[in-house]
């Protein structure tokens, strides 16, 4: 069975998989990281969103042959140290909008959340409504609304 190296939340890890195993399954069964949900397997819920070297991924959909030595993925867990700190400032956005209901969604949403802001920022701005209207997480409790306005909130602290 192959080898599969890549650095996983700031650690270089190592693991045996197939070439065709998606990473989130790498990721929750291999690995034991649980932050990436599995809701529909085909990147549409995006409950398994995680950066890949800065960029929002939708990890179902990504076979772990195409994870090199140099590529840097980072799950909810991994967020914190982003920034060196025990919360992510979107984190502490999302508790301060109470956003969160049954929760499943929520790591994809908050890692999808800080690459749209990284984006706006790149691009010498901040984020717009359009920004906000471009993610697409399903969140099944339906809290969108104060999803947007924690989105806000954590832009303003990162």
């Amino acid at each position: 069975m192959p080898n599969h190296t890549f650095r996983l939340n700031g650690e270089q890890i190592t693991v045996e998989a197939e070439d065709d195993v998606r990473l989130l399954w790498v990721l929750r069964d291999l690995l034991g990281v649980t932050g990436p949900k599995y809701g529909c397997g085909i990147g549409v819920c995006q409950a398994c969103t995680s950066h890949v070297n800065g960029k929002a991924v939708n990890v179902c959909s990504v076979p772990v042959s195409r994870i090199g030595p140099d590529d840097e993925v980072v799950t909810i867990e991994g967020l914190p140290a982003t920034v060196g700190r025990d919360l992510h400032p979107m984190q502490e956005a999302w508790l301060e909008h109470d956003v969160a209901q049954c929760g499943y969604c929520q790591p994809g949403q908050i890692m999808s959340a800080v690459a749209k802001v990284r984006q706006a920022r790149a691009e010498g701005r901040d984020v717009t409504d359009a920004d906000l209207d471009e993610l697409r997480n399903i969140c099944r409790c339906g809290t969108y609304a104060r999803i947007r306005d924690a989105i806000r909130t954590g832009a303003e602290n990162m």
